[in-house]
């Protein structure tokens, strides 16, 4: 696999239109990647990249399908946001969910916090609370960041760390409205997971614990959360990502704690070690076909901050991956997708703020162009 991309001077950026305010420049702290696949491809083709900082919310957008002008960043403020992550469902829509902490005389108060784009480049819809589980505050005060994930009707659920460590979820009902919270159970998990939604619309739960991963899963879309065994493995970070490789069967990608290993895991069979050293952070995971060929990306960043990227066939990680240093570095994790063209795109928020995106080119297996500023 021949991967290149090396950092270019040249900027692809245009003049963002439409926001409630325009950032002029998106170094120092703006540029924070939120949870969640945080680069998207809307219903009209266009990507779109979104970030936090302090104040709120940015958004880069393709000025057209397949680039490789931007638009952004534009600049969505919500007040007293501390962590924000997104889901898009597939009609298009994108949905984010954050965690809000106000301070107050009797200590912080949180909430969560949802809004939706519903077509690209179009504003983000007015921010609603969603409540928390608890109404004592001291324990609402310590639930995690959230994570979601859109059903194929189009029902958004919405996971997160309990007081306790287990879970809870609130979900939209069939007629739109939102449902109470529902005590999924479990205890002592980390604040990272991982959502997977099926083609099928079932969902998949994994939530890293301590020496072991929580299970849940739906035998039905729509159904009901059942709570699975879990996992006897120890999840350096509390890092996990996952990618459906199968119909209806998903790849999880952790770093395992006690080898140092980057690994891959369908559940119920054994392990296949992708990497010979950790991961700094979830894995970015995308399938694209690359010369004819099905084939799974992979994109992570190593202790030096460098962006690796990697390419196999799907489910054929055994036969191997050689990891290839893109040129880029960054603070946090890195982002996959493909454009309207079917070309892979790797983003990074690089180390003082900026979105810096590399484009596969026409050259044979996974070659990426110079990285842009955008």
């Amino acid at each position: 696999m021949r991967v290149r991309s090396r950092r270019s001077q040249g900027s692809t950026s245009g003049k963002g239109e439409g926001a409630l305010c325009d950032v002029e420049s998106a170094e120092g702290p703006a540029g924070t990647p939120v949870g969640g696949r945080w680069l998207v491809r809307g219903k009209d083709g266009r990507l779109t990249a979104y970030a936090r900082n302090e104040d709120g919310v940015l958004r880069w957008t393709e000025e057209r399908p397949g680039g490789p002008r931007w638009q952004g960043p534009e600049f969505f403020p919500v007040a007293d946001l501390n962590h924000l992550s997104v889901a898009q469902g597939a009609d298009g829509y994108v949905h984010f969910v954050g965690r809000r902490s106000v301070s107050g005389e009797e200590g912080p108060q949180v909430d969560l916090v949802y809004a939706v784009q519903y077509q690209t480049g179009r504003p983000v819809t007015a921010w609603r609370s969603l409540g928390n589980p608890y109404k004592d505050a001291e324990r609402a005060a310590r639930i995690g960041p959230p994570a979601a994930g859109v059903a194929s009707s189009g029902a958004v659920h919405v996971f997160v760390r309990n007081a306790n460590g287990g879970m809870m979820l609130r979900r939209e009902g069939k007629n739109g409205k939102w449902e109470g919270w529902k005590d999924l159970r479990g205890t002592l998990g980390k604040e990272t997971m991982a959502v997977a939604v099926a083609g099928s619309g079932r969902f998949e739960l994994l939530v890293p614990g301590a020496g072991k991963a929580m299970r849940w899963a739906q035998n039905e879309p729509g159904g009901a959360f059942e709570k699975l065994p879990n996992l006897n493995v120890k999840i350096a970070g509390g890092a996990v990502s996952v990618l459906e490789t199968a119909p209806d069967r998903n790849t999880y990608y952790w770093t395992d704690a006690a080898a140092g290993t980057l690994t891959a895991n369908r559940l119920d069979t054994p392990a296949v070690t992708i990497g010979d050293t950790p991961a700094e952070g979830p894995v970015a995971a995308l399938r694209a076909e690359l010369d004819d060929y099905d084939c799974t990306v992979l994109a992570h960043r190593d202790r030096d901050g460098r962006v690796m990227l990697a390419a196999c066939g799907t489910e054929n990680e055994s036969g191997g991956l050689w990891w290839a240093a893109t040129g880029e570095r960054t603070a946090t994790a890195p982002a996959l997708a493909l454009d309207a063209n079917g070309r892979v795109v790797l983003a990074v928020i690089g180390v003082r703020g900026g979105l810096y995106v590399a484009r596969q080119n026409d050259e044979p297996g996974l070659a990426l162009g110079p990285a842009q500023r955008v």
